[in-house]
């Protein structure tokens, strides 16, 4: 950490390693803090991930609309023989990941307190936040892998220590799933390192930029490589059929942990698939993707019916990520420009409105200390603000038009259709299961004659409302203005797809043609544009 400032010292501000150090050393603070003060505890956390935060907002502001690159760049040798770097960069992709990061963590540290020890519960979000920071911003293939890891640990144990009910179960099998999948990722990064020769001379080289450059890797070796990397993904999103760890964790989290888990850390496997996967094996991702498509489809159909069939609602709102993440995953492999910023628009929307309604949910437990459907009725009678709100996330997850949800999985649906019209067919069947379960799971909640019970539970208070302000704000402002977003990603989109066509001989971006003409990849036998340039 000295060495990185020190060598930025200089020039600019090192925004980005202050991003993760500045968590990071709020983590240790509260480790050396006494267990009799937890009021500081809660203190640095909060000023920690706070500070964090507004240096997120910082680099929003400053970031270059039209540059399809890698912005804020720092770089510091770590591992010289490896050539192993300490190296941050945000582009359009990444850079909404980060402000979201910025966004949730402290919201979840404003709406939720721990029922006990709060040094170590305190200490763990912060390190989580600076894991996910890290994640995002990694530009060394082994400083991601670090960071991806740095992020098991904290929610284990928030888990497994915070959680409810059958919290050691859950932890563990969601510590056993992605480390398992982790694992297999671990050998295709240093498989890539060593086979791609991408460092001076023909060396070892973990830097991803390197990599990319070199294109020394032979068509099968990439399959194999990409597939390491996607079984890790694959189960970080959750996909279908790793996503069963997801509900068990999400059911005995900590309110905390499970906004943390919904908002973020999901968005570790899409953003790897498209960090790591598009951008590293174009042709691998071109081979695999009707296979990500369909696992994609049968995720958003398979995790909407499973929800609808739910009688705890945290569960309902957990197999509804699997379904909406799912919509994140097709957008990603239309592979063309609508698509994939689609996928995006997907990520930051879906933690912005499952992390409000994980606060709702938390909030609601703090109440009734059940999340069964079956125990409560009638909220709306007793607490109308409180209906009101969970009404606004509820539709802005449902996907209603002028409203954040819509956007992305629009984008998502179009950019499949263009490319591949019969998936996104059957994932347009997620979007009304969607509108069933969840205004199913509204009515027979919060509508009806309430029990007494039901009629005494409180409307939100003002200090209940302050952290879920700013989630409300952005799901109506990114619903009816997503331009921001948009227009911030579609540069660093549109290098990510050049790259395929250059990289990829039978490759060529669907799209359309006056919005009638759609344009297939083009079969392995034809001529690509000679605009394209060549490649393996």
């Amino acid at each position: 950490m000295a060495a990185v400032f020190a060598a930025e010292s200089a020039g600019t501000f090192p925004v980005l390693p202050a991003l993760v150090f500045v968590p990071m050393v709020g983590a240790a603070l509260i480790a050396i803090l006494p267990r009799t003060r937890p009021d500081l505890a809660r203190l640095v956390a909060i000023v920690s991930s706070l500070i964090a935060g507004a240096l997120s907002i910082a680099v929003l502001a400053q970031f270059d609309v039209g540059d399809p690159g890698y912005q804020f760049t720092v770089t510091q040798d770590w591992v010289s023989a490896f050539d192993i770097k300490f190296f941050l960069g945000v582009d359009g992709v990444s850079l909404f990941l980060v402000v979201l990061t910025g966004v949730i963590f402290p919201i979840a540290l404003f709406a939720a307190k721990p029922e006990k020890d709060p040094k170590g519960y305190y200490a763990w979000l912060t390190l989580l936040m600076a894991g996910c920071m890290g994640a995002f911003l990694a530009l060394d293939t082994f400083l991601f892998f670090l960071m991806f890891e740095v992020t098991l640990v904290p929610l284990y144990f928030l888990i497994a220590k915070w959680g409810h009910g059958r919290r050691v179960y859950a932890a563990t099998k969601f510590l056993l799933f992605t480390a398992l999948g982790s694992a297999f990722m671990l050998v295709s990064i240093v498989a890539l390192a060593v086979l791609a020769k991408a460092g001076d001379g023909g060396t070892v080289s973990f830097d991803f930029l390197k990599i990319i450059a070199s294109d020394n890797l032979a068509e099968g070796t990439a399959r194999w490589l990409f597939l390491g990397f996607a079984i890790a993904f694959a189960v970080k999103v959750p996909a279908f059929p790793f996503h069963t760890w997801l509900p068990d964790a999400h059911t005995e989290a900590p309110t905390a942990g499970s906004i943390d888990l919904a908002g973020i850390l999901l968005k570790l496997g899409t953003y790897g698939f498209l960090r790591f996967g598009l951008e590293l094996f174009p042709e691998a991702t071109v081979w695999f993707a009707p296979v990500m498509l369909t696992i994609a489809a049968i995720g958003i159909v398979y995790g909407a019916i499973v929800a609808a069939m739910q009688r705890n609602l945290k569960r309902l709102v957990a197999y509804s990520s699997v379904s909406h993440m799912g919509f994140a995953l097709l957008g990603l492999f239309a592979l063309n420009t609508e698509g994939i910023q689609g996928s995006v628009l997907v990520m930051v929307n879906h933690g912005i409105t499952t992390g409000l309604l994980f606060i709702l949910l938390g909030y609601l437990y703090t109440r009734r200390h059940t999340y069964e459907i079956a125990a409560l009725r009638g909220i709306a009678t007793a607490a109308p603000v409180f209906a009101g709100v969970f009404t606004l996330a509820m539709l802005a997850s449902i996907g209603v038009p002028g409203l954040n949800g819509f956007v992305g999985e629009f984008l998502a649906l179009l950019g499949t259709f263009i490319a591949h019209r019969w998936w996104a067919v059957v994932a347009a069947a997620g979007v009304i299961f969607a509108a069933l379960y969840l205004l199913w799971a509204y009515q027979r909640v919060f509508q009806g004659e309430p029990d007494e019970v039901n009629a005494a539970v409180p409307d939100l208070t003002w200090a209940e409302r302050l952290p879920i302000i700013p989630l409300v704000a952005l799901i109506v402002f990114l619903g009816v203005y997503p331009k921001p977003v948009l227009e911030r990603a579609e540069p660093s989109v549109r290098r990510i797809v050049d790259r395929m066509e250059v990289q990829v001989e039978r490759y060529r971006e669907p799209v359309t043609q006056g919005g009638s003409s759609l344009l297939l990849p083009v079969d392995a036998g034809e001529t690509h544009p000679a605009s394209h340039g060549g490649g393996n």
